[in-house]
Parts: structure tokens; C-alpha cells; sequence
């Protein structure tokens, strides 16, 4: 029999750019359908809140073991020397390894509030349904390349070339014909780095530009998310506009491999859907928040290698702007635009209970498990833009994947 249950608290998402909401008030969300319904209330609420889930648009989920392993590479020697003799690992019977990193990929993921990721697997088809398996019993919305939800409520296809250099043209055409035929999801990589571009400028010297390469056999669609896009020509954005396809911006990675600084204002201005990913594991955290503070960071970086000054500042992201990055931005990524992302009626319950902790003025100077400082006096944009910046799992208590607990942090004593 369905039931509902009653959450009330502070509610803060961030429905449109630049725009943080925070309302106190109750939420009922059904068991038969995990959606929601606002409910008004004046009830008082001091330290906790309740957050939109947030969206890793691309992931490695092979890679985990290599988070913060990366050295002096960059792109393409990195592939080399950390990540493909670490995927192929992954492959080999039994399958031990592969659950290990698997099931701890996905539960640190959904420990950060990660309620939905694109993850990338191997070619082994048994360690990726081990991936598969391991999301769907652990509650996590992903997209894999193979999928073992008969009903796709959690788990869904999607079809993922690694990038253009890795893939035949005949190859690239089939994968094209497959999406169409049965309207799956894309996900793959384009202009991470210079000399990836001058590579595929090789391989394909027929095509002016590397997404005409991915155009040309019909793999830029509204379902296709692309990760980094760091360096696109003007003509690249203007085709993937046209197809509406989407975009996973990678900061942290960008960052640790030098590949670039991503001008995701300008995609924004442009018209185009840009989500966060983690990159695991050229990014070094599989914490969508930490994405979120890199995003602020990387793009006070475009502004000021464009000159600087007033002009350049609109390239700056804002809290707001890069928690919608992380929220509805990803939710339009992947193709939950109106289902997932913020906390309107009728909207699934994806969300993350978020405790900042003690307050230092009435608690006294304990140290407590958390790095967020709360004096008291501090207005409630404040305190989230404290928790952005220094915040971490810690102050997550528990997530929700379609109104089902997924995970519930358990206090040390």
C-alpha cells in the first residue's frame, strides 16, 4: 500500500542560473513513485537542510583506484601509462577486482550525493555488468554501456565510443546507426587537449573539425553528452547547438592534466546544456561538490587569460551558477530536464539531507566532524556558500534515489 512520507526543513536548489532558493516549508513524497509535493509550513529549522541530488555527468568508474595518480602527464601519455593498463585489469577472471572497485565507486559516489552518474566501464562484458548490477542494488541512477534494469527507472543504456582516435569510421557509423535505430544515449569525448585534436586532424584529414567527425556519422544528437569541449571553434559550438547536444565539464581534470581552462560562460551564452563531471581519474575527487568548486575557480581563470576586467568577469560562475551546473544543468544533461534537479511538485526525490555541523557560538570551540564553521549570524546564502567551499561527506547524512534511502552516514561515536 502506498504511503507518504512527511520531510521538512530548509529546501535549497537552484532551479535557474544564478538562482539559489532556499525555502523552509514540508515536502510529501509518495512510495509508489517517489515524486513529491510542496506543503507549506512555518515550522523553525536551525542545521539542517535538504539539497537537490547532484548529477556526475562523466565518470570512470574503472578508474577509481587511480584518483590523484596522475604525475606530470598529460592527456595522452596518461591514457598510456596510468588508465589503460588499469582498465584492462579490470577484465580479467575472477572478477574480484573489478566488484571491489565497482561497489566502492558506486557507494563513495552516492556517499557525496552523487544521485545520478554517466559512467564509463570497459570492454569486458562481464565486469560492466557487474557495474550494472552493483548500481541498480545500491539505488543509484546511472547510465552504463550495458544495462540490467528491465524497467530503466535506474539504469539505461548508452552507447560510448571512448573517443574518436580509439574507433574505426566504420565503427563510429555503426554506433551512429545503432543510437538512431534505438534511440539510445552517447556519451564520449571531444577537445580535451591539443595534441588529441591534432590527432584526430590526422586520422580524419577528410573532416574540418573534430565534431564534424563525430557529426558526420550521426553521433551528435540531443542524446549525446560530450565530454570537456575545452577547445571548440566557433563553427564546433554553432553544430553542437544545432543538435543540441549536451556538455560535461571536467575542471578538476582539465586542470591536473593541463589540458585547458573550459569557457563554459560562453557555452551558456551560446545556448548550450552543460552538466559536471568528476573525470574520475584524471579529476581526483569522485565528489561532485568539489567539481562544483573548481567549476567557480577554473572560470575566474578564462576571465583572466581573456584580458580581465569587467568585461571578462562575466566569465566568473557564482555558487549559484555552478550548484545548477550540478543540479538542473546535469539533470538536462542526461535527459531528466523536468523530472530531476530541484524540488517542485511533481519532481522525483533525488535529494541529499545536508548537516552543517555544530554552531560554534552556542556549541563552544569543539572541534567537531565537519569543516563548515557556523557562527550563527551567517544569512542562509552564506552558510551554502560555506558548505560549497568546505564542505565534504561529512555533512552529508543521507541520500535519496526516487524517495528510496540510499545511503545514511552513521555518526561516529
Amino acid at each position: 500500500m502506498a504511503h507518504q512520507t512527511v520531510f521538512f526543513g530548509r529546501f535549497i536548489d537552484t532551479p535557474e542560473l544564478n538562482a539559489l532558493r532556499i525555502r523552509t516549508g514540508a515536502l510529501l513524497v509518495s512510495s509508489q513513485d517517489g515524486r513529491g509535493t510542496i506543503s507549506k509550513a512555518d515550522w523553525t529549522v536551525t542545521s539542517v537542510s535538504e539539497a537537490a541530488g547532484r548529477f556526475d555527468t562523466h565518470i570512470h568508474a574503472p578508474q577509481y583506484p587511480n584518483v590523484g595518480i596522475f604525475g606530470k602527464s598529460t592527456l595522452l601519455d596518461w591514457l598510456t601509462t596510468y588508465t589503460f593498463p588499469l582498465e584492462s585489469s579490470l577484465g580479467i577472471d575472477p572478477l574480484s577486482r573489478a566488484k571491489a572497485v565497482y561497489s566502492r565507486v558506486v557507494s563513495v559516489t552516492l556517499a557525496q550525493g552523487t544521485t545520478t552518474a554517466s559512467y564509463y566501464a570497459t570492454i569486458s562484458v562481464p565486469a560492466t555488468n557487474m557495474l550494472s548490477q552493483l548500481a541498480f542494488a545500491k539505488g543509484q541512477r546511472a547510465y552504463i554501456g550495458r544495462s540490467l534494469d528491465p524497467s530503466g527507472d535506474l539504469l539505461a543504456p548508452i552507447i560510448t565510443p571512448r573517443f574518436a582516435p580509439s574507433c574505426l569510421p566504420s565503427t563510429l557509423t555503426a554506433l551512429g546507426q545503432l543510437a538512431r535505430e534505438k534511440d539510445l544515449r552517447i556519451q564520449t569525448h571531444i577537445s580535451e587537449n591539443v595534441d588529441e585534436i591534432s590527432l584526430v586532424k590526422q586520422l580524419f584529414p577528410e573532416h574540418e573539425s573534430y565534431a564534424e567527425v563525430y557529426d558526420t556519422h550521426q553521433l551528435l544528437t540531443p542524446k549525446t553528452i560530450l565530454a570537456h569541449a575545452i577547445h571548440l571553434q566557433p563553427s564546433e559550438i554553432q553544430t553542437i547547438k544545432v543538435r543540441q547536444t549536451k556538455i560535461a565539464h571536467c575542471p578538476a581534470s582539465n586542470s591536473a592534466l593541463s589540458s585547458g581552462f573550459c569557457p563554459v560562460r560562453l557555452y551558456l551564452d551560446a545556448g548550450l546544456d552543460v552538466g559536471l563531471g568528476t573525470d574520475v581519474s584524471g579529476g581526483y575527487s569522485a565528489s561532485i561538490l568539489d567539481a562544483v568548486r573548481q567549476a567557480c575557480l577554473v572560470s575566474r581563470h578564462v576571465g583572466y587569460i581573456r584580458g580581465g576586467g569587467d568585461d571578462n568577469r562575466r566569465h566568473n560562475l557564482s555558487v549559484a551558477d555552478a550548484l545548477y551546473l550540478a543540479t538542473v544543468g546535469g539533470a538536462k544533461v542526461v535527459g531528466m530536464a523536468g523530472k530531476l534537479g530541484a524540488f517542485d511538485d511533481g519532481l522525483l526525490w533525488d535529494a541529499q539531507e545536508i548537516d552543517l555541523g555544530l554552531d560554534v557560538t552556542s556549541e563552544g570551540d569543539q572541534l567537531a566532524d565537519s569543516l563548515v564553521d557556523i557562527f550563527g549570524w551567517e544569512s542562509w546564502e552564506d552558510r551554502v556558500a560555506k558548505w560549497v567551499w568546505n564542505g565534504d561527506d561529512r555533512n552529508v547524512r543521507r541520500v535519496w534515489v526516487g524517495g528510496r534511502l540510499v545511503h545514511e552516514r552513521t555518526k561516529a561515536a
